[in-house]
């Protein structure tokens, strides 16, 4: 049963008390006794870390993880494991045009996409409470992890018709990939599109949002919510993230959450941006519960605002510091509804 998520994000915004959706995988893997690898391979077990962090916080949604490998591996891209570590892909697939014009465009049975499917599927089939955003990688990341990151932001003015065309096929294939997610029933996708943040505002709308824009127009409805990620946005690319559709946009650390509110559609979910390192993973549980109460009291004008990590929260983050987490937003709840 497909669940209408336009009235479920107007449910959030209409009430007093603040929600959360930090994205949170990695504690739930460990929850589980697995490692990543494990997880990032067997769809199975990625689920289970889903549905063990769902029993475990309040979370307003389910979230997937965060993976900015598993597409690149479908076209071919060699990618790295470690037990505990997420993926990496090495080399380079793409150098030249006869490189992208020879690129084929895989379907969604390539590499471990069955895999995060079926994550995915099972999320959706058996967590009912909450709606479940899957995971996918934006199409200028993609063609960052195809082509290398240096040379695509040289190749952009070098020679910007070979990144055009590979744009145009990492469009064409998570176009494919986003239309697969949605067929498993899920509430969504967080679209992870960071190395846009590295472009001008300009460029970010040329190279990253005109493509964006594309996808969200083919599969987003009530039933189904497209969420932008964009971790290396410091602020200036916040209009071209506007400018893609995207019903949810999300927010890294590197951004003022408040500015970034308030150059946000009044009707979007807007999310972030507690740092996942440097604050979940390194500091203490004080400073946590201290660094998400300032969050929560500098964004209190905004009705729209979803309290969240600023990225995919690292593995080895301490038990103590998500329930410092959570118990600063259940906190400033309570003093909410008591005013």
């Amino acid at each position: 049963m497909s669940r209408n998520m336009t009235q479920w994000a107007s449910a959030l915004m209409a009430k007093r008390e603040r929600s959360a959706i930090p994205i949170l995988t990695h504690p739930g893997i460990e929850m589980c006794g697995r490692n990543v690898q494990e997880a990032v391979t067997d769809g199975r077990v990625h689920y289970q870390a889903i549905r063990k962090l769902c029993d475990a916080y309040p979370s307003a949604a389910a979230t997937a993880i965060m993976d900015l490998t598993v597409e690149a591996e479908a076209f071919g891209a060699e990618v790295a494991f470690a037990p505990d570590e997420v993926p990496n892909v090495t080399g380079v697939l793409v150098k030249s045009m006869d490189d992208v014009e020879e690129l084929e465009v895989p379907d969604v049975s390539r590499g471990r996409i069955p895999q995060y499917l079926m994550a995915d599927r099972l999320a959706a089939e058996n967590i009912l409470d909450r709606p479940t955003l899957a995971g996918c990688i934006g199409p200028y990341s993609l063609a960052g992890r195809l082509m290398g990151m240096t040379e695509i932001m040289t190749g952009i003015y070098t020679d910007p018709e070979l990144v055009t065309l590979l744009l145009e096929k990492c469009t064409e294939f998570l176009l494919r990939y986003c239309q697969a997610i949605k067929a498993t029933g899920v509430g969504g996708v967080i679209m992870a599109e960071p190395a846009a943040g590295l472009l001008s505002l300009e460029d970010c709308s040329a190279y990253s949002s005109v493509y964006v824009k594309r996808i969200v127009g083919q599969v987003q409805d009530d039933s189904f919510w497209v969420v932008l990620h964009n971790c290396g946005n410091t602020g200036h690319c916040t209009p071209a993230m506007v400018e893609t559709g995207a019903k949810g946009l999300h927010f890294g650390n590197r951004a003022d959450m408040a500015e970034a509110l308030e150059a946000c559609p009044a009707d979007c979910l807007v999310m972030g941006n507690l740092d996942p390192v440097g604050c979940l993973k390194t500091a203490t549980a004080g400073e946590v519960y201290r660094a998400t109460s300032q969050l929560l009291e500098q964004t209190s004008g905004f009705a729209n605002f979803v309290l969240s990590t600023g990225c995919d929260v690292p593995p080895q983050v301490p038990g103590e510091n998500i329930a410092a987490f959570y118990r600063a937003l259940r906190e400033y709840n309570e003093s909410r509804s008591v005013g």
